[in-house]
C-alpha cells in the first residue's frame, strides 16, 4: 500500500494482479448488482451480502436515529459513549444497514466502540438533500443522548464516504460541532464524474461503473473546507473513484485539515466489504481505520482477534 499523510500529494500508479480480486470479480458480475431498474439492483445487493452477518463478539441491535432505521454494533464489553455514525454506500439509490452489517462490525471490533449504522433515505424516491438532513438529524440525535462531539466519529463507503463530507459541510454550516474524526471508504465526492479515473480504469473497477452514477451533489468542490476534522481516507488502485478519492484529499490539505490517504496497490471498491480470507488486505485496512478512530476517540487500540483486527 501507498500511504501519505499531509505533506506528500505525490501519487504512485501500480498494476497488481491479485487472485482474490479476481475470485470477486467474477462473483459481482453474477451477482448483477449494476443490472436492471432500482428495485432490482437493490434485491441484488441485499442477496450478495447475506453472507456477512457482523462478526462474532458484537451486540446487534435495531434503534432509531433522528427518525431513521438505524442499528447499534456494539462490541462486548464496551458502551456507547464511543460511537461511530456509519453510512453505507450504494450509490444514493441503493444499500442498507443490512448490507452493510459486517463490515460496520468489524469496524466496531477494530476501533473499541459503538457503531450506529444508519438507514438514511435514498433516490430516486427521496431526491438531494434528503440523505444530507438524515445524517444531520441522526448526528444531533446522538449529541441528544449525551454523546460528546469528541467521541463521534463520522464513516462511509461510495456514496457514504461522500455524505459524511456532505453532512460535515452542513453540520459546519449550521453551527453544530462537528465530531472528532472522519473515515471515507472509496468516497464519491465528484459526482460530474469528470475524473481521469473513470477512463484509466473504468473497465477494470467491478464494483462501479460510469453509467451507473448520476449527477447530485459534489462535495469536492465546496468553496471551503477548513476547519473539518482529522481525515483518513482509504481507497484501491483499480478504481473508477480513485480519483475522487486524490483530489479530496488535496483539496482536504490545501484547506488545512489533517488528511492521510492510503492507496491499496491492485484493489478495488471498497475492497474492506470483502472477507480477510480472500483479501487480507481488507484486514489490514480495516485496522488500520480502527487505529485511526481509536486515537481521535480516546479508545485504546484493540488487541488482534481471529477477524485480523487490528494486524
Amino acid at each position: 500500500m501507498t500511504e501519505r499523510g499531509t505533506d506528500d500529494p505525490t501519487r504512485e500508479e501500480q498494476t497488481v494482479t491479485h487472485p482474490g480480486v479476481e475470485l470477486i470479480s467474477a462473483f459481482l458480475a453474477d451477482a448483477h448488482l449494476l443490472d436492471g431498474p432500482i428495485d432490482e439492483q437493490r434485491a441484488a445487493m441485499e442477496a450478495a451480502s447475506a453472507g456477512s452477518p457482523a462478526p462474532e463478539g458484537i451486540t446487534v441491535e435495531a434503534t432509531v436515529l433522528g427518525g431513521r432505521p438505524a442499528e447499534w454494533l456494539v462490541p462486548h464489553g464496551t458502551g456507547r459513549q464511543l460511537v461511530v455514525l456509519y453510512l453505507h454506500g450504494g450509490g444514493y439509490c441503493s444499500g442498507s444497514v443490512n448490507t452493510h452489517r459486517g463490515l460496520a462490525g468489524r469496524i466496531a471490533l477494530a476501533a473499541g466502540g459503538a457503531v450506529a449504522a444508519l438507514d438514511y433515505r435514498l433516490a430516486p424516491e427521496h431526491p438531494f438533500p434528503a440523505a444530507i438532513d438524515d445524517v444531520v438529524a441522526a448526528y444531533r440525535h446522538l449529541l441528544g443522548l449525551g454523546v460528546a462531539p469528541e467521541r463521534i466519529a463520522l464513516a462511509g463507503d461510495s456514496a457514504g464516504g461522500g455524505l459524511a463530507i456532505a453532512a460535515l459541510l452542513a453540520l459546519q454550516a449550521g453551527g453544530t460541532a462537528l465530531p472528532a474524526a472522519v473515515v471515507c471508504l472509496s468516497p464519491w465526492v465528484d459526482l460530474t464524474q469528470s475524473a481521469p479515473s473513470y477512463q484509466r480504469v473504468g473497465e477494470r473497477d467491478p464494483m462501479v461503473s460510469k453509467g451507473a452514477l448520476d449527477a447530485l451533489a459534489s462535495p469536492l468542490f465546496a468553496p471551503d473546507l477548513s476547519g473539518l476534522p482529522p481525515l483518513r481516507i482509504e481507497v484501491g488502485e483499480l478504481e473508477v473513484l480513485a480519483d475522487d478519492a486524490t483530489r479530496l484529499a488535496e483539496a482536504a490539505r490545501a484547506a488545512g485539515v489533517e488528511t492521510t490517504l492510503t492507496e491499496w496497490p491492485g484493489m478495488i471498491h471498497v475492497f474492506q466489504a470483502f472477507p480477510g480470507e480472500v483479501l487480507p488486505e481488507s484486514d489490514e485496512s480495516v485496522a488500520a481505520i480502527g487505529r485511526f478512530l481509536s486515537s481521535h476517540l480516546g479508545t485504546a487500540a484493540p488487541a488482534p482477534t481471529e477477524q485480523g483486527v487490528p494486524s
